[in-house]
């Protein structure tokens, strides 16, 4: 089975160009269903209707979240269609099963006095407050994914741009405006950086070519790092660090939009979704501001003043 993971995870990788991150969640989903199956004296090449509906119940049994069954029966899916392109079954087990609905959840956010509180414990970061301002002030600009974020080419910020070229999810690009502010700090963290990596290649070494560089196998600044990071902003801002991640500014970035009377399609183009339904969970806060324009100003919702009706 372990054959059949391999060359569909390929399959993905070179004729859909598939994100690492989704390449990797296809692997765990699929390696425990081999798994299951394996312990049951079976495999992809003969497992029936009844076994994948088996192991979705099995997995409900685990405890396992809605949303996590319901990628968990993609994955399978994904696996027998390819399958089934290659020959290698005549069938695909999975195609009539129907899965769980997953409960779209309004996305965390935090108000802007919030988000000011965040920066200004970036700007005091007590090890690196240039990078860590530059880092937050891209963020809450453009509403980037963290791992945009993190592997932003250095090339792309040169010469203070007003637009920056973000390559997102399956290789779709877009174009964000750059904030004042974070112009600013990345200005700021330019120099700081580049006299940094002036002394690495006196010392023989290549320049990285990332905006924020780090040792490791990827060259920059990880995810992981970043995560850490935001927690210990959270902190220094008097903030619980459970309710602060990377994603929730992201969602403040829209949110805030929003709210301001930005058009939900302009957003959609900002924050790189492919569907607009996908954007639409934020209309939650546009609801709340015309419910209050209406209940401030509609005649019927106020009561009457003398000399009206």
């Amino acid at each position: 089975m372990g054959h059949w993971i391999s060359a569909f995870l390929e399959a993905q990788a070179a004729e859909l160009d598939a994100a690492r991150n989704t390449l990797l969640a296809y692997g765990r989903d699929l390696n425990d269903f081999a798994g299951w199956l394996a312990r049951r004296e079976a495999h992809f090449a003969t497992a029936t209707q009844d076994q994948v509906e088996d192991y979705l119940v099995a997995c409900e049994a685990e405890g396992l979240s809605s949303a996590t069954r319901a990628r968990r029966l993609s994955s399978i899916r994904q696996l027998y269609r390819f399958a089934f392109e290659e020959g290698w079954r005549e069938d695909n087990p999975a195609i009539r099963l129907k899965g769980p609905g997953r409960t779209r959840r309004l996305p965390g956010t935090l108000t802007r006095e919030q988000v000011e509180a965040l920066l200004a414990a970036a700007r005091s970061h007590p090890r690196d407050p240039l990078r860590a301002t530059c880092l937050m002030e891209l963020l809450y600009a453009t509403g980037l994914r963290v791992s945009e974020l993190v592997s932003l080419p250095v090339a792309s910020l040169r010469g203070d741009p007003e637009m920056l070229l973000v390559r997102g999810k399956g290789g779709r690009e877009r174009m964000v405006p750059l904030s004042r502010p974070a112009r600013a700090a990345v200005a700021a963290w330019l120099e700081r950086r580049d006299a940094r990596e002036a002394e690495v290649t006196a010392a023989g070494k290549p320049a990285s070519r990332f905006l924020f560089p780090a040792r490791g196998r990827d060259g920059h600044l990880t995810r992981q790092s970043f995560f850490v990071m935001i927690k210990e902003l959270a902190a220094a801002a008097g903030l619980s660090p459970d309710q602060v991640t990377p994603h929730v500014l992201r969602h403040a970035f829209a949110s805030h939009l929003l709210a301001g009377g930005a058009d939900l399609r302009a957003i959609q183009a900002l924050l790189g979704h492919a569907d607009l339904s996908t954007t639409e969970i934020y209309t939650h806060v546009q609801g709340e501001r015309l419910s209050a324009l209406v209940h401030e100003h509609h005649p019927l919702a106020r009561p009457l003043r003398r000399g009206e009706g």
